[in-house]
């Protein structure tokens, strides 16, 4: 892709391989002429010795994109997108020689209207408009006569003025449209600097799907390449150092392992044992919590005081709030209702028992609504089961809230100042 005029190349090869793909550029470059500067992505083939070889000897500035940010060569990542779609059209109907048409597609590229530019990439180069299937029926409609012939010499100077205009109305066209695109990104922008030695994840894309990626990390910051780029090193691993993009990276926070156990001062009865005591789930509520059988007699004594104190909060039973309230919105859709699906004795019998449960605990009531929801049973490790509902047809017609729910991380990083009040760390 010329960055002047957004004029496109493309060649079928039968592999990637750098001998292959210098011929291809070479042939290219033939009728076109040798560059200044070329860009490329840090591809192997791109990087071999043989295309090393092949830019010193014609003088050419080999540029590398930055891994991983597609940005640094959007104009060809574009036109990789553009050119797919359109084969894809074509191929629909001809699935075998979609590389005796790829001229043709690139033909009807060039002679488009670019909109960043305002001229189309043929007439960038040649000086005028393309003479196309379009254009020999507009003549034809419009009674074209040709023109007399002109003077070689006011021809060259005619087509030189009219690239120097055009080329300078499309410079201007193009600054005009990269400002407007700059604002709207700075819109959500924000910058980030990171220091040799910070710690920070790295978002990579996916051996097997490399339209999907994954953080990966936590490694390490080892240099500086500029306002953007950063040198990143796998202390962990035999790889070579990578350059990054900021955009492909985030700052690692290591999470501190904190231990919740009882303490207590000095009293009558004997020290506290070294450990955790934690309540285990049980069927019952406040008289039913496990103790650890190290603890003294004052001990439990004073974890039964304190459960007592707040058995809304320690009770093993499950129980209803009347403090919130929560209305599900589905807008004009009509009301849904699946049929139960048939189930073996055994679930049948344990979801009669847990719906029981829930009733005694006033966790649910008996209701009429039009509206209804499969139930499924979920297997625990333990061998119990987990009475759950299925609320996939529900969720497609609910509407969003407007005030999601907070993140339960925030909740509890405000809840982390107060904690060294409490009798317990």
């Amino acid at each position: 892709m010329d960055f002047a005029t957004r004029w496109p190349e493309a060649v079928a090869l039968s592999n990637t391989r750098a001998k292959s793909v210098c011929q291809a550029l070479a042939d290219i470059f033939a009728r076109a002429g040798w560059p200044s500067d070329i860009l490329t992505d840090a591809g192997n083939n791109f990087l071999a010795g043989t295309m090393e070889s092949l830019w010193e000897a014609h003088g050419v500035n080999h540029l590398v994109a930055t891994p991983y940010h597609h940005q640094t060569n959007g104009m060809a990542e574009k036109l990789n997108g553009t050119l797919g779609a359109m084969i894809r059209k074509f191929v629909n109907k001809h699935s075998n020689d979609w590389d005796l048409v790829l001229q043709q597609l690139l033909f009807a590229y060039r002679a488009i209207l670019h909109p960043r530019l305002g001229f189309s990439p043929f007439e960038l180069v040649y000086g005028r408009e393309v003479k196309g299937p379009l254009q020999l029926v507009k003549q034809q409609w419009e009674g074209f006569t040709p023109s007399p012939g002109t003077n070689i010499l006011d021809f060259v100077t005619n087509l030189q003025n009219t690239l120097r205009t055009s080329l300078a109305l499309a410079k201007e066209n193009l600054q005009d449209a990269q400002k407007e695109q700059k604002a709207w990104y700075d819109k959500h922008a924000r910058e980030r600097t990171f220091k040799v030695g910070d710690q920070v994840m790295v978002l990579k894309a996916l051996q097997a799907h490399k339209m999907e990626a994954s953080w990966e990390g936590p490694f390490t910051v080892q240099e500086r390449l500029g306002a953007v780029n950063y040198l990143i090193a796998f202390p962990t691993s035999t790889r070579k150092p990578k350059v990054y993009h900021i955009n492909s990276l985030k700052p690692f926070h290591s999470r501190e392992l904190k231990v919740c156990q009882f303490t207590a001062q000095g009293r009558d009865d004997a020290e506290w044992p070294e450990g955790v005591y934690y309540e285990e789930k049980s069927a019952g509520g406040v008289e039913e919590v496990n103790l650890s059988t190290t603890l003294g007699h004052m001990q439990r004594q004073q974890i039964k005081e304190l459960c007592t104190s707040y058995a809304l909060t320690f009770s093993a039973t499950p129980g209803l709030t009347e403090r919130a309230y929560h209305s599900i919105d589905t807008g004009n859709a009509h009301p849904i209702k699946v049929q139960p699906y048939q189930v073996s004795p055994q679930a049948k019998t344990a979801i009669e028992r847990e719906i029981q449960d829930m009733v005694q605990m006033g966790v649910i009531c008996p209701s009429g609504s039009a509206w209804a929801s499969l139930v499924v049973l979920v297997s625990k490790p333990d061998g119990e089961i987990r009475f759950c509902m299925d609320y996939h047809k529900l969720n497609a017609v609910t509407r969003p809230d407007n005030y999601p729910m907070p993140r339960t991380d925030e909740l509890l990083e405000k809840l982390g100042g107060p904690s060294s009040s409490l009798p317990w760390t």
